[in-house]
């Protein structure tokens, strides 16, 4: 299955994404930051000495967030408008924003977190 980048070009001939892309499979809908997002209510945050363990209860998948500021990521998402804003907020240097919105993707692909209803004006 070919990859689609994030800004939904394709993937080069030679299927590399340009750097700092997020590669997607093509049957999946795409990470999009300018959303708000949320940790998914059906899944559990254990705090552990190198950041936190991740259970979601509907599909049993467990992950491990491998540091405290992603676990703050994550924790803060319900309480900003995007994930930009969320990152600024937890005072995410500007250079790692690009891992950070990696992690996310794959937290969204495993249903850890979720896109969250628009709030009505």
């Amino acid at each position: 299955m070919r990859g689609v980048l994030i800004d939904g070009s394709p993937a080069s001939a030679a299927g590399q994404p340009a750097a700092g892309a997020v590669t997607i499979p093509a049957d999946e809908v795409p990470f999009d930051p300018s959303v708000p997002w949320r940790k998914s209510p059906s899944v559990a945050l254990r705090p552990e000495p190198f950041g936190a363990l991740v259970y979601h209860f509907g599909n049993r998948k467990l992950s491990f967030l491998k540091s405290k500021p992603l676990v703050a990521v994550v924790t803060a998402l319900e309480s900003h408008p995007d994930v930009p804003s969320t990152l600024v907020a937890c005072e995410v240097p500007e250079a790692q924003h690009p891992a950070y919105v990696t992690a996310l993707a794959t937290l969204a692909r495993s249903q850890m977190i979720q896109r969250r209803p628009e709030e009505s004006a």
